[in-house]
């Protein structure tokens, strides 16, 4: 809890504006707040994009750590959604320069044949299309990976997609249409 003129106040009822506001004048317990309202969609956006969750738990704690220290410069015109997603996504992209590069899509195994009724086998084929799909997200260009995870899997709306990768609606528009199509080319076999 907070105290806030003698009266507890736990901020979860306050905008991330205000909070942001309150954060850079050295509130801990304000940007707490933030770091508990964020983490869950920022850790999914961070596995997406790296695809190991101990990696993904590393990039979310650094971007919340260089948001702290960087809230003097923090707009607050600006959505604090949009100026950490802005960081974690930075983060994982200098995580993913570091690593050594995916396989390629030559390497995904067919589909599995069989008696497509055993639990099992439906399974394996699921466990073996989930991993060809991240295995096709790794292939897709990183602005297009990007633009597809916050669309599809955090469903951010397009404009603030382009906020966030600092472009049109446009480009964000055009990148999702490619990534949704190399997807779809890659998970051809899986349908």
């Amino acid at each position: 809890m907070i105290e806030c003129l003698g009266s507890p106040w736990s901020g979860d009822d306050l905008p991330d504006g205000v909070l942001a506001v309150r954060a850079s004048e050295g509130d801990e317990d304000a940007f707490a707040v933030l770091v508990q309202r964020h983490s869950r969609s920022l850790l999914a956006l961070a596995r997406c994009m790296l695809g190991n969750p101990q990696d993904a738990e590393e990039a979310v704690q650094d971007a919340f750590v260089s948001a702290w220290r960087r809230l003097p410069e923090y707009r607050h015109g600006a959505e604090f959604r949009t100026w950490i997603y802005r960081i974690t996504v930075n983060r994982c992209l200098t995580m993913r320069r570091r690593r050594p590069q995916p396989l390629s899509l030559d390497t995904v195994a067919e589909p599995a044949t069989g008696d497509a009724w055993s639990q099992p086998s439906r399974s394996a084929e699921q466990d073996a299309a989930t991993a060809a799909l991240s295995r096709a997200l790794a292939e897709l260009d990183a602005d297009q990976r990007i633009c597809w995870i916050l669309r599809e899997v955090q469903g951010l709306p397009y404009k603030e997609i382009a906020h966030v990768m600092r472009t049109s609606e446009p480009t964000v528009r055009g990148r999702l249409y490619r990534a949704r199509r190399s997807l779809q080319e890659a998970m051809n076999p899986w349908r």
